[in-house]
């Protein structure tokens, strides 16, 4: 769940070399070819996309989704690396990504299903949904918090297989088929607001993130590159004004200026932002290299995208273990005196630690389901 350099010009098989002389004391060495390096610029985006996930399912912060929407910038990674992968045969790419997102799904799965049985809650058919989840798997209310994330996976799951799809299309006409991706969510907010089920909340997500899956698209085709930036930035702050005006006009309806209470809000400020970093990235070149050079900081953006499956499903684990954790410190005088057991950031502290153990404990699965060698950190 980066962008990489082109390899160097080999010859064709079988040319026909012409004779050199024996190599003499000033002949250079062939420079080794290595694999192509990964995109630091992306995979820092998406370590701070799940720092802000994480954020705001333990302070319930309204803005922060304003300041970094952490969903619209995750879709419209995975829309680029997806456009990238589909230089290969769109049916081994797609049994690829259902190999990486299944498998730590079901190991998660199992706990999750498993506490709930154990709560007296009995599934119908619908737990199908726990092995594929093209719809929101059931699940009774003690289990919410853990599986109302769910949505993120089902979502993406969709966009991966409608991606050889999605992407033919787009590549007939790039700029209208970009431009005509914010419709759906426009005829779903004031036209037909879709089926009541299952099948109407996976369209809504869709639609709300349709835009910046192609984004993704538009990036990995030079579409943003070669757009003039002076109609880049109007467009883009045209849609994070409308986005915002639509947010905070529309409290009363929402109860909140919240982006993720409010889909349409949240496509266009989302549309808006993510084009922004899209085009920047394409335009000034941006690659983070330099971040190599801080070895701590760049092995925790490692980290934090060789596991970026593990940590988005155990994070709601971990802050749900966190209560009754530091509930058990008021046990402790010295815990009460010098530590601040009352404060939110404190459980945001213990949640990262928590989910530093789901890491080490499960995060293998990852590796497993991409046919490496297991390790307890990449």
């Amino acid at each position: 769940m980066g962008a990489h350099s082109k390899g160097a010009v080999r010859p064709a098989p079988g040319t026909v070399r012409p004779a050199t002389p024996a190599a003499s004391s000033d002949t250079a060495p062939l420079p080794q070819v290595r694999p192509p390096a990964r995109d630091r610029y992306f995979d820092t985006l998406r370590a701070l996309a799940l720092i802000r996930v994480v954020g705001y399912h333990t302070f319930g912060w309204a803005w922060a989704g304003l300041v970094f929407p952490s969903m619209g910038i995750m879709f419209g990674l995975a829309g680029t690396l997806m456009a990238k992968s589909l230089e290969r045969p769109a049916l081994t790419v797609v049994r690829s990504r259902l190999r990486r997102l299944l498998p730590p799904f079901w190991f998660w799965g199992v706990f999750v299903v498993g506490a709930m049985l154990v709560h007296d809650w009995m599934p119908g058919w619908q737990i199908v949904y726990w092995i594929v989840p093209l719809g929101d798997p059931p699940g009774n209310a003690w289990g919410e918090q853990a599986w109302e994330i769910l949505w993120y996976l089902r979502t993406y799951l969709w966009f991966v297989l409608l991606s050889p799809l999605l992407l033919r299309v787009f590549r007939l006409a790039p700029v209208l088929v970009l431009a005509l991706s914010l419709a759906p969510v426009l005829v779903l907010n004031f036209v037909w607001a879709g089926p009541d089920n299952r099948a109407g909340t996976a369209l809504w997500d869709l639609s709300t993130y349709l835009f910046c899956w192609m984004l993704g698209f538009a990036h990995r085709d030079g579409v943003l590159q070669r757009t003039k930036p002076a109609l880049v930035v109007v467009l883009s702050l045209a849609a994070m004004a409308y986005g915002g005006w639509y947010a905070f006009s529309h409290q009363a309806e929402y109860g909140t200026y919240d982006l993720d209470e409010d889909p349409l809000a949240q496509a266009f400020w989302s549309a808006g932002f993510v084009m922004l970093l899209m085009w920047a990235k394409a335009y000034f070149r941006i690659d983070f290299a330099w971040l190599t050079r801080l070895r701590r900081t760049n092995r925790i953006v490692t980290v934090f995208n060789a596991r970026a499956v593990t940590i988005y499903l155990w994070h709601e684990i971990a802050l749900i273990l966190a209560v009754p954790l530091i509930d058990r410190f008021w046990n402790v005088p010295a815990f009460v005196r010098y530590l601040p057991l009352e404060s939110q950031w404190f459980m945001f502290g213990v949640g990262w630690l928590l989910i530093v153990v789901f890491v080490l404990l499960c995060g293998w699965v990852e590796d497993v389901a991409a046919r490496k060698r297991p390790r307890l950190l990449p």
